[in-house]
């Protein structure tokens, strides 16, 4: 599956999904700053696991626009 990406001025949030150490499958977010500045990445994980890789990447999508949503630009 294919990663996602999400944009709010200079922020950037990457969602995407890995297979858990369980066999099951999470999704988590990068979370980015394009500014030229610090290039760190913020790394974000879906508390929870999903056994369908689909429904992890849903939930990564979703956690990428909560962490979009709270920043005031």
């Amino acid at each position: 599956m294919s990663s996602i990406t999400y944009t709010k001025g200079l922020f950037k949030a990457e969602a995407d999904v890995r297979l858990a150490d369980n066999g099951l499958y999470q999704g988590w977010v990068s979370l980015s700053r394009d500014d030229g500045e610090d290039p760190d990445d913020t790394i974000y994980e879906v508390e929870s696991t999903s056994a369908s890789e689909l429904e992890a990447f849903e939930e990564a999508k979703a956690l990428a626009h909560r962490i979009l949503g709270e920043i005031d630009l």
